[in-house]
């Protein structure tokens, strides 16, 4: 018989480079593998227009980073890195494979516009394409089972990018810091540009403050959260 955590269901997270994912929300990744749950990583390209790093490297980099994370990895092409558009066929190609998949919960990029101009696009695509997933009649997924997922969940890969408007979930990743480091060390090619694996410890060190704990990562639900009992919730930031 199965266990609980192994038959939990997965969780699909999508990046517009290689390196989003594990940058961005790398120590929820491991939390979540950890507890059994597969995770599976859609990269929608292979960083084509950014200076350090061959497309090569970052795809190799990229399976590293995934490997390290307990996470599946695949690779689709949606223009070419910097040429993302909001398109109805990007949001059917992502519907395909939510339905493919059949996750529980996505993650997608923030779509606050001060940041990469691709990270925000792909967090529209995915936003309108875990709607699509569910549309029973849409004749270009007909071939496919309907799927809907059960929570959207954006993350920032920025500081730029958090919404400053909305109050997020915490989520505590002292746990699992050096298995988030070591996947965003993978990404050695980014090193050349400034120390992103820093920056991004230094803002779950800040977000850890603000909950009382040691690391935390931010996470901004596309639609209100709907609990079935007050039990599942732990505590808030702020210690009345």
């Amino acid at each position: 018989m199965p266990s609980a955590e192994s038959s939990l269901s997965a969780l699909l997270a999508f990046g517009a480079h290689p390196d989003d994912i594990e940058f961005g929300a790398g120590g929820i990744i491991a939390l979540e593998t950890a507890a059994g749950r597969p995770v599976h990583f859609v990269v929608c390209s292979k960083g084509e227009a950014g200076t350090h790093g061959t497309p090569a490297q970052r795809a190799a980099e990229a399976e590293k980073a995934a490997a390290l994370l307990g996470a599946t990895l695949e690779f689709i092409d949606l223009g070419g890195d910097a040429h993302f558009v909001p398109s109805l066929a990007h949001s059917i190609t992502i519907a395909a494979i939510i339905r493919r998949v059949c996750p529980s919960l996505v993650l997608a990029p923030t779509i606050n516009e001060n940041q990469h101009p691709d990270h925000a696009v792909l967090g529209k695509i995915v936003r309108n394409a875990a709607r699509l997933a569910r549309y029973g009649g849409l004749a270009e997924l007909r071939a496919m089972p309907a799927h809907a997922i059960n929570t959207l969940l954006h993350y920032a890969i920025t500081s730029d990018a958090e919404a400053l408007d909305a109050s997020p979930v915490l989520v505590d990743v002292s746990s699992v810091v050096s298995t988030w480091t070591a996947a965003m060390t993978a990404h050695a090619s980014q090193a050349a540009t400034r120390d992103y694996v820093e920056l991004q410890l230094t803002r779950a060190r800040f977000h850890g403050l603000r909950a009382g704990v040691a690391q935390a990562i931010p996470l901004w639900p596309a639609d209100p959260l709907v609990v079935n009992s007050l039990a599942s919730l732990s505590h808030t930031a702020r210690r009345f």
